[in-house]
């Protein structure tokens, strides 16, 4: 019977005591590090380079955005998705990190922004770097694609 206890004991001390860079003292991610968001960098189009996400999708602006809130809701999001983001936006090749940020949509998910100016894809543009609506007029806006510098191409 005291076998039995003591082994007992051994196994809930081991599943207790955590994995094993804990029980090493080896360091271990702060449960209070903000959540790495999506990485934004530049790819080589018939546009130059413009901004893409990490699967190499490229990234629009909306010009009846200006800067800071989105304008683009229901029907305008269905065709141009949000670039959504979950933590701070990582700048990537070409991407000037200051120049990253969020802004909060109606609802409260926070979506990325280059340079002030909110990003979306476009539905139809399926291939990575493919570019199918640039400077097209819809939604009481142009669509325009961004160099890395944060101007819009026209």
């Amino acid at each position: 019977m005291a076998k039995l206890l003591v082994l007992l004991l051994t196994v809930v001390a081991a599943a207790t005591a955590g994995p094993a860079a804990a029980r090493t003292g080896a360091p271990r991610a702060s449960a209070a590090a903000p959540p790495a968001g999506p990485t934004i960098s530049t790819r080589s189009t018939r546009y130059g380079r413009i901004l893409t996400d990490g699967r190499g999708r490229v990234l629009y602006l909306f010009t009846r955005d200006g800067r800071g809130a989105s304008r683009c809701y229901k029907a305008c999001a269905a065709a141009w998705p949000v670039r959504f983001a979950t933590g701070t936006p990582r700048a990537g090749k070409g991407v000037r990190q200051s120049l990253l940020g969020t802004v909060r949509r109606s609802g409260g998910r926070r979506q990325a922004t280059y340079a002030g100016q909110p990003l979306y894809y476009y539905v139809g543009d399926t291939a990575e770097a493919q570019v199918t609506c640039q400077d097209v007029y819809e939604f009481g806006g142009t669509w325009l694609v961004l160099r890395g510098d944060g101007k819009a191409v026209r």
